[in-house]
């Protein structure tokens, strides 16, 4: 079976191999295609994935392309994790936004407009040729903003694309394991859109746990999302937020920190992997090494800004670890085995949110199997998460719109609608100061 890693010049595509290396089962993953446009990071990886596979004896083969054509050709799956405009393209969509006094992160608010502006039309173009090259391959989404790439690939793929994201695997890890329960054996009733979504429920066993969590403030304030949001506004809301929506509960603070950091998340990403790829230039170092060591770093400190705003201090050693990598894995291996299982992916609605309309990408728990994923009907969102998702779902309809038509007017509508930009004139001084930095928005008139 054949995997296509697209962006797979990536710092995290040794993680998505790591998975597979695990996987020894009839009908894995036996050959990887890597493809990335830049020669030297494919390079990079494929040396730190060659020591990964150093004694084992059906590691898949890797191979590396930097023609996208070839690299699809026979795909039986593609992962996308592609990166429009690199990390100083992240950068600059947090300086851009910081400057205005909004916030600049990747997938929310002003930054995940910008970065959503410039990578859907890229996505729409790869979701083209997936569909003339490989017509019977899944496309496997991780490229941010993950519900709205996503949304964008399958009108031209259907239900053929399927996001995925770590942040509520991770949640709902962490839920289970202050509860004492095994998460593989837990249902976690989880819904909105992507990095905008509640648990609203932990079931074991036919039981919701999730109220003796929200009675019990000791045991509500020990874990990641307790000491980030704070225990009065957990037991206020009656559910835990995904952490992504401390930047809206929390948003004049996260903007504040951020304003007040040495260096923005993404300015010190560009610096720490730009010393990573520098280093892997180098024939005599140890890549494996030089990768695990640099991914540590990366992963203390993510998110570090709102956990000092919120006084949550360092993260569990439990939580340095994704997990993306392992939803990919079971997620191909539930669609080419038939090995039936429940995951949260972001896929189309049907009829899941009655709010939305059946093409909106929402993430919520699916059923997995041949046939793909299917969504598992929830219950209706209270008020307040209503009125969040169908405003930020609006503000990626206008994305789309303007990413499809070119229209710079449609793009000043997304920026002026989202609920974490506080004036039309702000967003007006945000395409500007966006397309003189992006060469990726000329399209935009």
């Amino acid at each position: 079976m054949k995997l296509t890693i697209l962006g797979g010049g990536g710092f995290r595509v040794p993680l998505v191999y790591g998975a597979l290396l695990q996987d020894h089962a009839e009908g894995r993953v036996t050959h990887v295609v890597l493809h990335d446009l830049d020669a030297g990071r494919l390079s990079a990886v494929a040396r730190v994935l060659a020591e990964q596979a150093a004694g084992v004896p059906d590691a898949p083969e890797v191979s590396a392309t930097t023609d996208l054509d070839e690299a699809l050709r026979g795909a039986d799956f593609v992962f996308s994790a592609i990166r429009v405009g690199g990390l100083e393209g992240r950068a600059n969509d947090e300086r851009v936004a910081l400057a205005e006094g909004v916030l600049g992160q990747e997938t929310v608010g002003a930054g995940g407009i910008a970065y959503g502006l410039r990578t859907v039309p890229v996505a729409v173009d790869i979701a083209r040729r997936v569909a003339r090259l490989a017509p019977e391959a899944w496309v496997i989404n991780f490229t941010n903003p993950a519900g709205l790439v996503t949304e964008a690939m399958s009108r031209h793929l259907g239900d053929r694309v399927i996001g995925i994201c770590d942040s509520p695997v991770g949640l709902g890890r962490r839920i289970a394991r202050v509860l004492g329960a095994n998460p593989k054996e837990a249902w976690i009733d989880y819904v909105g859109l992507n990095h905008l979504g509640w648990v609203r429920g932990l079931h074991v066993a036919g039981r919701d746990e999730l109220p003796r969590l929200l009675g019990d403030p000791d045991l509500l304030g020990s874990f990641e999302e307790g000491k980030l949001f704070g225990v009065d506004w957990l037991r206020s809301l009656g559910a835990i937020p995904n952490e992504y929506l401390h930047y809206y509960y929390f948003n004049r603070e996260a903007v504040r920190a951020y304003q007040q950091a040495e260096k923005t998340r993404g300015a010190f990403l560009h610096d720490q992997q730009a010393r990573f790829y520098a280093e892997m230039r180098n024939p005599d170092a140890p890549a494996l090494k030089v990768w695990d060591d640099t991914r540590a770093e990366r992963e203390a400190t993510y998110m570090a800004e709102n956990r000092e705003t919120a006084g949550a201090g360092e993260r569990d050693e439990d939580d340095l670890s994704g997990g993306y990598e392992k939803v990919a894995l079971a997620l191909m291996r539930a669609i080419a085995r038939d090995e039936r299982t429940t995951l949260i992916l972001n896929v189309r609605n049907r009829r899941t949110l009655s709010v939305l309309d059946t093409d909106a990408v929402i993430e919520v728990p699916c059923h997995v199997d041949a046939n793909g994923a299917h969504p598992v009907t929830v219950e209706p969102l209270p008020d307040h998460a209503t009125g969040l998702v169908c405003a930020v779902k609006a503000v990626e309809r206008e994305v789309l719109s303007a990413a499809d038509s070119g229209s710079q007017a449609t793009a000043v509508k997304a920026f002026a609608l989202h609920p974490l930009v506080d004036s039309v004139n702000v967003a007006r001084r945000l395409v500007e100061g966006y397309t003189e930095v992006h060469p990726g928005l000329a399209y935009l008139r």
